[in-house]
C-alpha cells in the first residue's frame, strides 16, 4: 500500500506538469483558450447553483454544479488543445505519422515506406479494414507514389483490400485532424488471424529489401549507403 501511495504522489506532479504544458502550448495558437474555459466553467456552475436556490437545495445542486463544471472546462479544454496541435502541426513533413501513432488498438502503423527527396511521403496502416496508404505532399508527386506502392501490395496479397488518400485541405483530400475518422469508418473485412498473415507478409517484403547484397567494387556515382548497410 505504500509503494502504490508513494508511486501515486509521484505520478501527480508528472501529470501537473503535462497539464501545465499543455495547456501552455495551446495558448499560444489559441490565446482565449483560458478565458473560454473559465467562462464556460463559471456558467455551468451558476446555472445549477440558481436551480439549487430555486428549488430549495443549493449545496446539493452547488456540489453537482461544481463537478459538472469542472467536467465541461475539461472537455471544452481538450478539444480546443486538440485543435491547436492539429494546427501546428498542419503541413508540416510528417505530422500524418504523428496522428497514425494514436490510431488506437488493433491497427500497426509504419511510417515513410516511401518517400521523395521533396519530403513528399508515404505512410501505411494495417487494420480489420486492410492495408491503408495515407500520402502528404505535393498531391501530384504523391499519386504516382501512392499507385507504386499500391502495385507492390496487389502482388504480394492481392485479396487483401487497399485504401489510399491523401492529407491535404484540397479538394479529395481529407484533413490532418480527420485521419483517425477516416480510419475508423472504413469497413472491416479482415479478422485478427489475417491482419497477423498480412503483418508478416509486409515484414517479410521489409526485411527482403533491407537485406539485399550490395554488389562488391566501388559506388555509383551519386548513390548511398542504406540505412543499417553494412560493405562486405
Amino acid at each position: 500500500m505504500a509503494r502504490k501511495s508513494n508511486a501515486e504522489t509521484a505520478a501527480n506532479p508528472g501529470r501537473l506538469k503535462q497539464i501545465a504544458l499543455t495547456y501552455k502550448m495551446t495558448r499560444k495558437a489559441d490565446p482565449k483558450v483560458g478565458l473560454i474555459v473559465a467562462g464556460v466553467g463559471i456558467v455551468t456552475f451558476g446555472v445549477f447553483l440558481a436551480i439549487g436556490f430555486l428549488i430549495g437545495h443549493p449545496v446539493y445542486l452547488g456540489i453537482l454544479g461544481f463537478l459538472v463544471a469542472f467536467l465541461a472546462m475539461a472537455i471544452i479544454f481538450g478539444r480546443r488543445a486538440e485543435t491547436a496541435a492539429f494546427g501546428q502541426m498542419e503541413g508540416q513533413p510528417g505530422a500524418a505519422a504523428a496522428v497514425l501513432d494514436n490510431v488506437g488498438r488493433g491497427w500497426t502503423t509504419t511510417p515513410a515506406v516511401a518517400m521523395s527527396k521533396q519530403q513528399d511521403i508515404v505512410h501505411r496502416a494495417v487494420g480489420k479494414a486492410g492495408v491503408v496508404l495515407i500520402g502528404e505532399g505535393n498531391p501530384n508527386r504523391v499519386k504516382p507514389m501512392l499507385a507504386n506502392e499500391k502495385k507492390k501490395l496487389a502482388r504480394i496479397m492481392p485479396d487483401i483490400p487497399v485504401h489510399d488518400f491523401i492529407v491535404g485541405k484540397g479538394e479529395g483530400e481529407v484533413p490532418l485532424k480527420k485521419v483517425r475518422t477516416t480510419l475508423m469508418k472504413l469497413p472491416r473485412v479482415l479478422s485478427g488471424p489475417q491482419i497477423t498473415q498480412v503483418n508478416d507478409k509486409l515484414r517479410a517484403m521489409g526485411d527482403l529489401l533491407s537485406n539485399m547484397p550490395i554488389p562488391k567494387g566501388p559506388m555509383p556515382k551519386g548513390m548511398r549507403m542504406p540505412r543499417g548497410g553494412k560493405m562486405r
